[in-house]
């Protein structure tokens, strides 16, 4: 195969998902630096987007809920089932819009007893009929992209509220810096549910460790757990051990 045919079909194998350095250099017969040459060229070329230990599509603007939905399933569904074991009987939890935490909300749909408050709206659509969970819903505009409410009304009804612990999805998760969003508006509520939450747990794949494409900061400065899945590498999951205040949870699956 022509190395310009291989970079081809990289680029095409990360519009799909995210992809590390290792699977691509097995799926090729290539070595590892041939496959970081193609990466090189790719984000050179505006094609992709680097990360650490891998790549990702750079497709213009911010992908759609509906986009992320189709992306890396199993690795959702093993976080969500990890992210369970942090929810008690008669717990007040705030979930945050996206797939990963609707993933989770999908799990809470058979508990009793527990209070889900949230600013997504695929948390509402999976927990409406639940009849166990007292389902509160934050408020505020919507989002259209990622279906998630933002701005002043959330904000105002979040600060009346105290929860035991709140489960954040993300652009992006650098250790030591935070989480990271596409807009001022996302990580600002991010940064009130961190401050009305007892515990933080952060639900972030692979593909999210050590990205920082997104411009907006919520800072995690604060003790606060790591929820990814098995496809984070030793290296990738290094920077996250070494910080004194981050507890790293690797989901099996």
């Amino acid at each position: 195969m022509r190395a310009e045919e291989r970079r081809a079909r990289i680029a095409r194998i990360l519009r799909e998902q995210p992809v590390r350095v290792e699977e691509l250099a097995e799926t090729f017969a290539v070595s590892l630096s041939t496959i970081r040459r193609d990466l090189q060229l790719l984000s050179d070329e505006g094609a992709i987007v680097r990360t650490y230990g891998g790549a990702l599509s750079a497709a213009p603007g911010e992908q759609s809920l509906h986009e992320r939905e189709k992306l890396a399933l199993a690795q959702k569904a093993a976080i969500a089932a990890a992210a369970e074991k942090h929810v008690r009987p008669g717990g007040v939890l705030l979930l945050d819009a996206g797939t990963t935490v609707g993933a989770l909300a999908s799990r809470l749909a058979s508990w009793t007893g527990i209070t889900v408050v949230t600013n997504g709206l695929t948390t509402l659509d999976a927990l409406a009929e639940s009849a166990g969970v007292e389902l509160v819903a934050l408020g505020g505009a919507v989002r259209h992209i990622s279906l998630g409410m933002i701005g002043p009304i959330a904000e105002s009804a979040l600060r009346g509220i105290t929860a035991d612990t709140v489960f954040l999805g993300a652009d992006g998760v650098v250790a030591g810096r935070g989480v990271c969003e596409g807009t001022a508006e996302q990580a600002a509520l991010k940064r009130l549910m961190v401050e009305q939450a007892s515990e933080v747990c952060v639900l972030a794949d692979a593909s999210k460790l050590g990205r920082a494409e997104s411009h907006w900061w919520t800072p995690l400065d604060r003790p606060w757990t790591l929820i990814t899945d098995s496809g984070a590498d030793a290296g990738r999951l290094a920077a996250f051990e070494a910080r004194p205040e981050v507890t790293v949870t690797v989901a099996a699956g």
